[in-house]
Formats: structure tokens, C-alpha cells, sequence
């Protein structure tokens, strides 16, 4: 369950509903990018920019800050060069929704920042533009959303209009005093992510070497069907068949534990992160287990016992495996939230995970695969795209789960996706998450159909042509 609730998601960046200019990840089947595509036409138009922060004494470095804006009303310019550099009036002790908040003066040649609420976005800016401002900064406790209105609204302002957080609010206060100047601008976003080309060699590679392990093992098996190992020497794990039932009871499952997550994040998140530990190092011994066991050394037995598991005297090198991956398993559990490393660890789990998941979970017909996959394109369907309709935040289920929600008080993050901290140097780094995701369940769903292609290819004897060619549209399909 767990893989695919951040996985069939799998948010490149959190957007807020907002269209950023930078290439999407998430890999998509052509029908889910329909509906994507008539989801954005749906949303209000917005980007992500910045404001750029100076004293106006000049004894301090410039700060950028991010902010979200809504070039209906007005376009931002894309060069800080370009930009105006104008007074920044804090009047955040008002809301800006009648013409007894406008101060003695008004706000000529300035941009006022006021706080959000008690009337539309058209309100204030409105009055904000007839007071001679340059622009407009509304300043938000609450998720930033975009600031929207309709087409007459859009041609009467010509003026920018941006939401900003308060806590930046805060930090310019405390990091520039009450007298700054500040340049709102729109910065390109880089043409190719380099660490989307890392997450996508892990993912293609996880699936292919998943695939093709699981393919394998059944050509193992033919040949030892006829051998039984003792549970010592026991090499392969049971392969679990997937009937029709499994699915269904599989995405009820998914369905309800995401439900669960979403009313309960704080409590339940602490869960999953276990499970995670547990499967991880269960996957990262099974991964490893066959190159341990060319090593040389290390065969010798446990003396006779009668402790759970260990009456089955398993061989030293075995035991060192188990502690080594349990280790790696508490040492990610330990310290997950150390960005500057715990992502390696995590990825490396990760993929072990899946491989270890591709070559147990086994879908014996092609009717299994086509019932798999639609079952999931509507679950997939309902949580990004429907659910959006019937929570009162106007977020999607699943994108909330898997980025973590806005209100959680623990701001953990579920485990079950490969990340990569961004490799480009942007501006609007500052806006959008400093890693690159992608769930497992855009792993784990593709991989099974490739593992399920190379049973097939091994039956009908037709050298691996489906396997190849199920591994290469995948990728490219997206």
C-alpha cells in the first residue's frame, strides 16, 4: 500500500494549483495527461517570481523572496536589471478594502503590502493602483494561491499584483528594518532539470533490472524444480501471484489508507516511516544476498540454538548481511532528515525496495495487468483530479499526502519516493522544493507490467523482444 500512496502522484514540485514554466516529471499516460490538461484550463494563471529585498540605507546585501503573481494583471519582467526598484510601504495593519485604509498620501510610486482578506484580490489592487502604487503586495498566512478575477477585472488593472508569505514578510522586517525598496521580477526557469536525468536513469534502470530479474528467477525455478533446499540454504523468496481479488482488495486499501493519511497525517506519517525501515532492509538483504553468497567466506553455521530464526543456524556472512541492512535501515530512520545526505540512503533503499517488490509480486496473466492498471488510472483519476472538487482547501488528496500537508505539525514527509536535490542554480529555487521526487508507484506499476513481459518472452522462447520493448516504450510513452 504504502509504495503507491506518494508514488502514482509522484509531484516534481508542489504548484499550489500554479503552472510553473520549468518542465514537469511526473510520468503520465496519455489519458491522465488529458485529464491534466483540463484540469490546468480550469486553474487561474499564475507563476512564481520574486521580490527582490534592498535597505534603502544600503548597508545590506539584497535578499530575494519568492512570490506568486498573476500575469493577467500585469507581467513581471524577467531581468532584475529591468525591474523598478521601488519603496516597499508596509501597511499589513490593514487589509486595503476601503478607502479609509489608504494612508494620507496614498501610495504614490510605492508598493504597499497589506494583509490578505475581508474582500477579493480586484478590491484591493483597485485601490492600490487609484492611490498611484506600482504594485501590489498581499501579504498571506495561508497557502499562497493565486490571485484571480475575471477579464474586465484583468483590463482595468496594469499593475502586478503578488502574494507573499508572512513569515517573509517577518524575515524582511527583521533582516532589513521598516525602510526597503524591492523589485518585483519573473526569472526564466531552467530549459532541462539535471537531476530529473538522474531520477530517470534510477526509475528506468530499477525497472529493467527488476523486470529482468523476475524473469529470471522463473528460469531458475524450472531448472530447480526438482531440487528442495533445506530452509538454510533456502535462495529464493516465494513469488506472490496477484489474482483479480488481490487487486480490487489492493485498491480499496490504497484508497482507505489514503484517506486516513489525509485526516491523519501527523500520527500515521510516524507509521509509514517504520513500515518503510522495515521493507527497506527486507528489500536491501534480498538485493545483496546473492552477492554475499559468492563470497568465500563467512560459511561457516551458528552453533545449535533454539531462539527463533536462529534455530535454523544460518550461515555468519547471512547474519552480518541481516545486521548490516537493519543498520542502514536505522541510520536513514535516524537522521531522514539530514538533506545534505539522507537522500542517498533513502534512494539507495528505495530502489532496493522495488527491485525486491518486482521480483516477489508476480501478475500471472495479462488480464491481471489490464485490470491492475485501469483500476489504478481511476484511482489515479479521482484523488489528483476529483478530489480537488470536494475538499474545502480545493487540494488534491494525493498531492497533499504525498508533499506532506500544509498543516502538519511534524513536517515529515512520506519516504516511498527517489529524490535528487535541484543541480540548477535559479532564483526560484526559493519558490519550489529543493528535491526533484518521483513515488515508487511510478516504479513499481510500469515495472511489474515489464517483469510480466519477460515471464512472457521466457515462456514463448522469443528472446526477451517484449521485455525490450515493453522497457523502452515506458520511459518514452510518458
Amino acid at each position: 500500500v504504502a509504495g503507491l500512496l506518494a508514488g502514482r502522484c509522484g509531484p516534481a514540485r508542489k504548484q499550489s494549483g500554479c503552472r510553473l514554466r520549468g518542465p514537469g516529471m511526473a510520468v503520465w499516460g496519455v489519458g491522465l495527461r488529458a485529464w491534466l490538461l483540463l484540469h490546468v484550463l480550469r486553474q487561474v494563471y499564475c507563476e512564481y517570481g520574486m521580490v527582490h529585498v534592498l535597505s534603502e540605507r544600503g548597508s545590506s546585501k539584497g535578499k530575494d523572496y519568492c512570490i506568486l503573481f498573476n500575469s493577467q494583471w500585469a507581467h513581471l519582467p524577467h531581468d532584475l536589471g529591468k525591474a523598478s526598484l521601488l519603496q516597499l510601504q508596509d501597511q499589513t495593519a490593514s487589509v486595503l478594502c476601503s478607502p479609509t485604509d489608504v494612508p494620507d498620501g496614498g501610495f504614490n510610486n510605492q508598493i504597499p503590502m497589506v494583509m490578505r482578506g475581508n474582500c477579493t484580490f480586484y478590491e484591493k489592487v483597485r485601490l492600490a493602483q487609484i492611490n498611484g502604487a506600482r504594485g501590489l503586495l498581499i501579504v498571506s498566512r495561508e497557502r499562497l494561491v493565486p490571485p484571480g478575477g475575471n477579464r474586465t477585472q484583468y483590463e482595468e488593472i496594469d499593475i502586478p499584483v503578488a502574494l507573499i508569505s508572512y513569515t517573509d514578510l517577518l524575515d524582511i522586517s527583521k533582516s532589513f528594518g521598516s525602510s526597503v525598496k524591492g523589485a518585483m521580477y519573473a526569472p526564466n526557469e531552467p530549459v532541462l532539470d539535471y537531476n530529473m536525468v538522474i531520477i530517470f536513469v534510477m526509475a528506468v534502470g530499477t525497472v529493467a533490472i527488476g523486470g529482468y530479474w523476475a524473469g529470471s528467477r522463473d528460469v531458475k525455478k524450472r531448472y530447480m524444480k526438482h531440487k528442495r533446499d533445506d530452509g538454510a540454504e533456502k535462495h529464493d523468496d516465494e513469488t506472490v501471484d496477484v489474482t483479480p481479488i488481490m487487486i480490487c482488495i489492493f485498491v480499496v486499501m490504497c484508497c482507505s489508507m489514503l484517506v486516513l493519511l489525509y485526516f491523519f497525517y501527523d500520527h500515521l506519517v510516524f507509521v509509514i516511516i517504520g513500515i518503510f525501515c522495515l521493507a527497506a532492509s527486507i528489500g536491501l538483504y534480498s538485493c545483496l544476498s546473492p552477492f554475499v553468497r559468492r563470497f568465500p567466506l563467512g560459511k561457516c553455521r551458528i552453533p545449535d540454538n533454539n531462539l527463533p530464526y536462529f534455530h535454523k543456524r544460518p550461515q555468519v556472512r547471512m547474519l552480518l548481511l541481516a545486521v548490516f541492512c537493519i543498520s542502514v535501515s536505522i541510520v536513514w530512520g535516524i537522521f531522514r532528515n539530514e538533506d545534505q545526505w539522507a537522500w542517498v540512503l533513502q534512494d539507495a533503499l528505495g530502489i532496493a525496495f522495488c527491485l525486491y517488490m518486482l521480483k516477489t509480486i508476480r501478475l500471472p496473466t495479462f488480464k491481471g495487468c489490464t485490470l491492475l492498471l485501469l483500476v489504478l488510472f481511476v484511482y489515479d483519476v479521482f484523488f489528483v483530479f476529483i478530489t480537488p472538487f470536494l475538499t474545502k482547501t480545493g487540494e488534491s488528496i494525493m498531492v497533499e499526502v504525498a508533499a506532506g500537508p500544509s498543516h502538519s505539525t511534524t513536517h515529515e514527509k512520506l519516504p516511498m519516493v527517489l529524490k535528487v536535490p535541484r543541480l540548477n542554480s535559479s532564483p526560484l529555487a526559493l519558490c519550489d522544493r529543493p528535491f526533484s521526487l518521483l513515488g515508487f508507484g511510478d516504479i513499481l506499476v510500469p515495472g511489474l507490467l515489464v517483469a510480466y513481459c519477460h515471464r512472457f518472452d521466457i515462456q514463448v522462447q522469443s528472446s526477451r523482444v517484449y521485455f525490450v520493448a515493453c522497457t523502452i516504450e515506458r520511459p518514452t510513452s510518458a
